[in-house]
């Protein structure tokens, strides 16, 4: 067994049956080159890693949160924190639940996590079912409509020691119901930890929530999250993920369009920069009549890093009516950085609209000599032709100051790239 495996299991603290998941993911390891999903992601590196179990909750500066705005959830190095969430003021019919309260209630709050996990390249979702015993709950009941976001703030801080958490999520829309959620994954201090998140998002008919997700964590952390979404008749989810920092960042994001008329537009933005290796794998499975898809991903790959994209999209037989689309679009801002880009549409069904491509190339030459002959630096246009660049994915965002707050994000993570 891999010294990753072997400190992960460590810190086992459940019951018999998650005790036979963990076994499982143990006994079939960590996916090597020959495994499809992960091909282009090598673990051999994690492998040698140890990692110890958070022990306490760290203190923090409560200043570090000054421009996030309330209701907002804080964790720790996956410990919440009570002292830096502002949950008092929660719009009426919206709740949040940790889930080892939900845990010790012992109902059945927590009965997403009978799911699953049977492929044998799922080890990090089955290592998290095993050993995950923190997370949130966020219900919004029927016809709930806030339009105040609602921050989910995951933090990760040096405390002396490599630590290693499992966070289990779910954020739940019952029938008609309208939130918006602005999830941030950042670094207080450089850190090298371990971070495996796995988050489940359901959508019952006709509701509607924008999502909106920053990772900027720490340059030699490590980061996996796999997001699974279900959307019912009529559901509407609007999403964008920007991946801007970890050393190894992967994230998986599997939408069911279950229902009749369910919608998703889901686009992100990856920056591979330093020697960061960002990897987003999509599958999207239309199964109901007359669904959409749009998928707008923008990637750039500078200094020695590598962005891996796949975009799957599968129509199923019966999902007539289905409009799917997805655009891949890179830039190489250096010659040693590497971007890997694997558009597939499977199509089972007849009358169907669907549509993919992926480009990589280089900044047009002649936008940046037009930019200099104006008077500006190099680093200054370079910065403005790729801040242009990755502005269009964050117009699946209607809500202006929080897209205004992910472009903030966005240039500074670009500034960075520049000076560095």
């Amino acid at each position: 067994m891999s010294a990753l495996l072997d400190s992960l299991s460590a810190g086992f603290s459940g019951d018999v049956a998650r005790r036979a998941v963990l076994d499982e993911a143990l006994r079939d390891g960590l996916p090597g080159p020959r495994t499809e999903a992960w091909k282009y992601t090598s673990l051999r590196q994690l492998e040698r890693r140890s990692f110890a179990a958070v022990d306490a909750l760290p203190s923090l500066d409560p200043m570090l949160l000054a421009d996030i705005p309330a209701p907002r959830a804080v964790f720790v190095n996956g410990r919440y924190s009570v002292a830096l969430s502002l949950t008092t003021d929660l719009p009426d019919g919206v709740s949040l639940q940790l889930l080892s309260e939900a845990l010790a209630d012992g109902g059945d709050a927590a009965r997403f996590l009978q799911r699953r996990f049977e492929r044998t390249d799922e080890v990090f979702a089955r290592l998290n079912a095993a050993l995950a015993t923190e997370g949130l709950l966020l219900r919004a009941e029927a016809d709930v409509r806030s339009e105040r976001p609602l921050h989910l703030v995951f933090i990760g801080t040096d405390d002396g020691a490599d630590r290693a958490w499992h966070l289990r999520n779910l954020i739940e829309l019952r029938a008609g119901a309208s939130l918006t959620v602005v999830e941030l994954h950042l670094a207080a201090t450089p850190h090298a930890h371990f971070i495996n998140t796995l988050s489940h998002v359901h959508l019952a008919a006709g509701a509607t929530l924008s999502h909106a997700r920053v990772q900027t964590d720490s340059d030699r952390a490590t980061t996996l999250l796999r997001t699974d979404a279900v959307l019912a008749r009529d559901a509407d989810y609007r999403r964008v993920d920007l991946e801007l920092g970890g050393a190894l960042s992967r994230h998986e994001l599997n939408v069911r369009l279950e229902g009749d008329n369910a919608r998703l537009a889901a686009n992100g933005v990856l920056l591979a920069g330093g020697r960061r290796h960002v990897d987003t794998r999509l599958g999207i499975d239309h199964i109901g009549r007359d669904t959409a898809c749009e998928l707008t991903w923008r990637g750039l790959g500078a200094g020695r890093g590598r962005a891996v994209f796949h975009g799957g999209i599968l129509i199923r037989e019966g999902a007539d009516g289905t409009d799917a689309a997805l655009s891949n679009k890179n830039l190489l801002l250096s010659d040693s950085a590497e971007i890997d880009t694997q558009p597939v549409l499977e199509i089972h069904a007849d009358e169907v609209k669907a549509a993919h491509g992926a480009t990589v190339g280089q900044i047009d030459a002649n936008a940046l000599f037009y930019l200099r002959s104006r008077g500006l630096t190099q680093p200054e246009a370079r910065q403005l032709l790729t801040t242009a660049f990755c502005r269009e994915p964050l117009g699946v965002i209607e809500d202006a100051n929080v897209r205004d707050a992910l472009l903030v994000r966005v240039d500074a993570a670009l500034a960075a790239v520049e000076a560095g």
